[in-house]
């Protein structure tokens, strides 16, 4: 395993391996790394002949009242868990390496970002875009592989990668979950025992919400009706629960064709996000 810490070593490697006629795939991670995080190295290894998995926690996507200095971190086991799935270089920049003194230049995806997370935190999108913009610089891989979970983020990282004409083939993977059915996350670290049980009501109803479309249900509230009344039965405090074009994200009028339901919700100081796919029948 090869760490890279700063931009011009990493373009540099990468420039070599291109030139070597090899594929360079890369995994943008935030570290404190779950199989969600893994199953993504695996299919890059598996997609590409070399793998990146990049390691940043990243303050500009962070809100000042959000957990950027508190985001659990594990470095070396990151390292560790990444070379036993296949990753060849580890690309861990610091702070003062992605955004130097005097640093001003930012990407913003517009439309796709108003909504949703975009709506309850103004100003992760922007950070995100940027620094998966400047990742993509440094690596230049020929693919780069996200998962589902961050549903809204892989369609911004979508529409940023065609409208720049990155050249970057963007994979998206299935949600990977606990045997609970809970999303893995992070931040699951933080819920206490009861909090985890109380979040096993956002799965439950997204399986749900899906159970009722593929037996015919084609109304959007209908299907929000009933998700928000098991996720606020349980006692979370919900942000948004919606059902929205699979790739637009844009409201449906009915589920007549491939939608996604989308679910936020706090327990106590933890927010937790997930989603599912909705296929009629």
């Amino acid at each position: 395993m090869q760490v890279i810490e700063r931009t011009a070593d990493m373009q540099s490697w990468s420039e070599s391996q291109r030139q070597a006629g090899l594929t360079v795939g890369c995994v943008p991670t935030m570290g404190f790394l779950h199989e969600g995080h893994l199953s993504l190295v695996e299919e890059c290894a598996r997609r590409a002949d070399k793998t990146v998995m990049t390691l940043f926690v990243n303050p500009a996507q962070f809100s000042p009242d959000e957990d950027f200095e508190d985001y659990p971190r594990d470095f070396q086991g990151d390292c560790d868990k990444a070379e036993e799935r296949g990753a060849e270089v580890v690309f861990a920049p610091s702070v003062s390496e992605m955004y130097p003194e005097n640093f001003q230049t930012y990407v913003n995806v517009e439309t796709i970002t108003r909504d949703l997370e975009g709506a309850h935190r103004p100003t992760h999108f922007r950070g995100v875009t940027t620094v998966v913009s400047k990742l993509f610089n440094a690596v230049r891989p020929h693919l780069a592989v996200f998962g589902e979970k961050d549903y809204q983020q892989l369609k911004v990282i979508e529409q940023m990668v065609k409208d720049l004409n990155m050249g970057v083939d963007i994979v998206g993977l299935p949600t990977v979950r606990e045997k609970d059915g809970i999303a893995m996350s992070s931040r699951n670290v933080y819920l206490s025992s009861s909090e985890r049980e109380q979040a096993l009501a956002i799965s439950r109803a997204l399986f749900d919400a899906e159970s009722r479309v593929k037996n015919g249900e084609q109304d959007p509230a209908v299907i929000v009706k009933n998700a928000a009344d098991k996720i606020s039965d349980a006692g979370l405090a919900i942000d948004y629960v919606v059902v929205r074009d699979a790739e637009t994200l844009e409201e449906v009028p009915s589920i007549s064709r491939p939608a996604r339901m989308l679910i936020a919700a706090r327990i106590g100081k933890v927010r937790l996000i997930d989603n599912t796919g909705l296929s009629p029948a």
